[in-house]
């Protein structure tokens, strides 16, 4: 199977956590401290992977001044984008109880909201796909820390978006479309930077990891925080060590 290919379909299967969580959030009532409780513990191991599987790694390969000015170029970029987004009513997308605006509440926020969606998970598709570039298969510990991150996002933002009056047409059309594109982007960011020089990838891998780390900051920590208050960080903290320890045993 060509490499670009197997990018769409891990990028694909990552994605599909978000469906796998909206799903959960719809039929189930899942106890919002377990939700936010994963999302904290989600988040540390998100930044684990990028802290010793891509900026580690970009540096290693690319050098130091293409990996800092792509870590700090992609933060900025995603931090832009998120400001002209949560202008329009997608600030609380991730959120799981009452933050977020109905259309009625803000016109055009439902628009934002799958916009902002999918500016959180096309960073993280596109570093699964760079990471099969390698030669020795995806990822694995960046592939498991985006699965495990995307489950409590699609559960959290599905349950905000229902308690906003959203139609399950409108959730699963979201979700569906997030895990689509991020197979989309996937294969995009292996086939056309298959035959790119070391440095370019180093830099758009810290570009990606950048923006996710702002991303993690954003959107889950402060959903994490609504409910675990003191303890979110000894939660990240866990996951952070689960996802090293699994890192280096492997």
């Amino acid at each position: 199977m060509p490499i670009w290919l197997q990018a769409g379909l891990w990028g694909t299967f990552a994605g599909g956590a978000l469906v796998v969580g909206a799903a959960l959030a719809w039929n189930l009532r899942i106890p919002r401290l377990v939700v936010a409780s994963v999302m904290a513990f989600g988040s540390g191991v998100l930044i684990s992977a990028l802290a010793f599987d891509l900026v580690d790694e970009a540096e290693s390969t690319g050098g130091l001044t293409p990996t800092v000015l792509g870590f700090l170029g992609g933060a900025v970029v995603y931090v832009l984008a998120n400001v002209a987004l949560a202008r329009r009513g997608a600030r609380h997308r991730k959120r799981s109880e009452d933050q977020q605006p109905s259309e009625a509440d803000q016109q055009g926020s439902g628009a934002a909201i799958a916009i902002g969606a999918l500016l959180d998970g096309i960073p993280e598709s596109i570093v699964l796909g760079l990471s099969l570039l390698g030669g020795n298969g995806v990822g694995v510990p960046v592939l498991v820390a985006i699965f495990i991150s995307n489950l409590p996002e699609g559960l959290s933002s599905a349950a905000g978006m229902k308690r906003s009056g959203r139609s399950a047409t409108y959730v699963f059309g979201v979700w569906g479309g997030i895990a689509v594109a991020s197979g989309l982007a996937g294969l995009l960011g292996c086939l056309l930077l298959q035959d790119a020089s070391p440095v370019t990838i180093a830099a758009i891998t810290a570009v990606a990891a950048g923006a996710i780390l702002a991303m993690i900051a954003d959107t889950m920590i402060p959903e994490a925080f609504e409910r675990t208050h003191i303890y979110t960080g000894l939660i990240a903290t866990i996951g952070f060590m689960v996802s090293f320890a699994v890192e280096r045993a492997g």
